[in-house]
């Protein structure tokens, strides 16, 4: 389906891997990611996405569990940790991927990240507490973001920079699928067996993508490591502890402050407030002057591209997971729906993003630009954020199953079309750093659009409660009604219209600032320039780096470029 266009290198996916006139050298050197057969390739894409397909599923597969897991530990005024600690292990160890890609190998850093994400989704089902299952999550999130940047760098790797376009795509498609599909699943099998299955029933697919990789995943890119104790030299520890430290802090800052209630005099608010702040400082210091190879790569800030597209990122997956994880919520407190009809909501949103990225895929493919695809259809998530802030309870059906569409198949365009801006921008031995870069960015707006989105529900809740509830023992209504959601359904009349009400306004200043979110994340995506997708990336300095030239290198063997 695709061919390389280099004109060193006119082999395509047809041609035979050792041609009839070739040189001995050239007969037994190594195979490239482009020498690969097509049967291989499609075995390594199948592995790949199986396992990016269940790493999105887990990131909104607990957003219509929580009633479920609440009410078995009895514990929801802790729930919202169930998606924090996921996405805070995802920020955290994300960009780390990318330099693992270059020192253990593309096949190395994939199955790493495929084997803990199992392991943590195996303990998830197995959790017999609150605490267990946070801390499942965590190890779950530290494989599960692994997975989308490994996926990522070694789909890029097999196709041309013209081609790169369709194939993240359809990455994308399972990307977007898991995503759209995390809520539904996790309600209908919540319903139907527990929601211990819906973390169980995983495990066949963790096994089947392992199976792939290990069978056909065997091209090679130098830099790879000989030994276990050279890749532990070379990780970034420093960057990996200061970063975990600072934005966990800034979580558990805003639960103990917003969710729980307390002062600012209490030590559980200004001493997490003050680690974050310091150990921010820290992470900052250690990637500037410590780590030989930072996860976040210091000479990317001095170039536009990455930056506008780091800056994008976050605002984009601030809106989407402030979305993702409260939309749903609006059907079960406001609609007063059950957890698989609330979760089917988001079944719109996964269509679209699949749609969108294949879309935006074939269009780049077949023009080679990208850039009016990004102002057009960039616009498309504000309409629908705006169309789901205006949302009332005698809304009609379309507006309540429809008015996510434009949001999802937006944002998978603006998510496709930076992707492909930034490759096309940086030159191929950063493209495994760079994108680890940039998925950083992507990670911590991920985090902040569960926390800052929960701390401003959880705030805005209690005062429009607290208005509206009074008299004897008001104060423990109000606590029982903004710790249980699955409560409104069952309380009197007077009470029930109080919390849907209260519900429903809270849940509409969360989607605002969604809106905004999208909104400044479109300014800042317009100075970012076209280039053609048939030219090679330059003007970066990939010197400063501070990184072993075969560390970073993606050229193959006899002159071939392996992205």
């Amino acid at each position: 389906m695709y061919e390389t266009t280099t004109e060193e290198d006119s082999t395509t996916e047809r041609d035979s891997l050792i041609s009839d006139g070739s040189s001995s050298t050239q007969d037994c050197r190594p195979l490239g990611p482009r020498d690969i057969s097509r049967s291989t390739r499609y075995g390594i894409l199948i592995g790949l996405w199986s396992a990016t397909f269940l790493s999105s599923l887990n990131t909104t597969l607990v957003a219509t569990l929580l009633p479920s897991i609440s009410s078995d530990f009895n514990k929801s005024h802790e729930a919202s940790w169930l998606g924090t600690s996921y996405l805070l292990a995802v920020c955290t160890f994300t960009p780390v991927y990318g330099r693992l890609c270059n020192i253990m190998g593309r096949r190395g850093a994939n199955q790493l990240a495929v084997c803990i994400a199992a392991l943590g989704t195996l303990l998830c089902g197995f959790s017999t507490n609150m605490e267990t299952l946070v801390a499942a999550r965590f190890l779950s999130g530290i494989g599960g973001g692994g997975i989308v940047t490994t996926c990522t760098i070694t789909t890029s790797d097999m196709y041309s920079m013209r081609s790169r376009g369709l194939a993240q795509g359809v990455q994308s498609v399972f990307n977007g699928l898991g995503q759209g599909l995390g809520g539904p699943i996790g309600g209908l099998i919540s319903d139907w067996l527990g929601w211990r299955w819906a973390f169980l029933i995983q495990m066949p697919f963790f096994v089947l993508s392992l199976v792939l990789t290990t069978y056909n995943l065997r091209y090679v890119t130098p830099g790879k490591s000989n030994n276990a104790k050279d890749v532990l030299k070379r990780i970034d520890y420093g960057g990996i502890f200061s970063l975990l430290v600072s934005v966990g802090s800034c979580l558990v800052f805003l639960s103990m402050k917003y969710n729980e209630d307390l002062p600012w005099s209490n030590q559980w608010v200004y001493v997490p407030l003050a680690l974050a702040c310091i150990f921010a400082v820290v992470f900052i210091w250690v990637e500037l002057l410590v780590t030989p190879e930072p996860i976040m790569a210091p000479f990317l800030f001095k170039h536009k591209i990455p930056v506008l597209v780091s800056a994008n990122n976050f605002l984009v997956s601030l809106c989407n997971f402030s979305v993702m994880y409260f939309f749903p919520m609006w059907f079960q407190t406001v609609a007063l729906t059950s957890a698989s009809t609330a979760g089917l909501h988001l079944m719109p949103n996964s269509v679209c993003m699949s749609t969108g990225s294949l879309f935006a895929g074939w269009i780049m493919h077949r023009t080679g630009k990208y850039k009016l695809l990004n102002i057009i259809f960039g616009f498309f998530p504000f309409i629908g954020i705006t169309l789901i802030t205006l949302m009332r309870e005698d809304s009609g059906p379309l507006q309540m199953w429809l008015s996510i569409i434009p949001f999802g198949f937006g944002n998978a365009i603006v998510l496709q079309t930076t992707l492909v801006a930034l490759l096309a921008h940086l030159p191929e031995g950063s493209m495994a750093v760079g994108t680890g870069f940039c998925q950083l960015f992507r990670g911590v707006g991920q985090v902040g659009g569960v926390a800052i989105s929960s701390a401003l529900f959880q705030y805005k809740l209690d005062y429009e409660l607290r208005s509206r509830i009074h008299g004897d023992g008001a104060a423990e209504i109000v606590n029982r009604i903004r710790h249980s959601t699955t409560l409104v359904s069952g309380l009197p009349p007077d009470l029930q219209r109080a919390a849907r009400e209260s519900y429903a306004i809270s849940l509409r200043a969360v989607f605002t600032l969604a809106a905004c979110s999208t909104l400044l994340a479109y300014i800042v995506r317009l100075p970012i320039p076209e280039k053609n997708l048939d030219s090679q990336p330059k003007g970066i300095d990939t010197q400063s780096q501070s990184t072993s030239p075969e560390g970073d290198s993606t050229s193959l063997p006899g002159g071939k470029q392996g992205v």
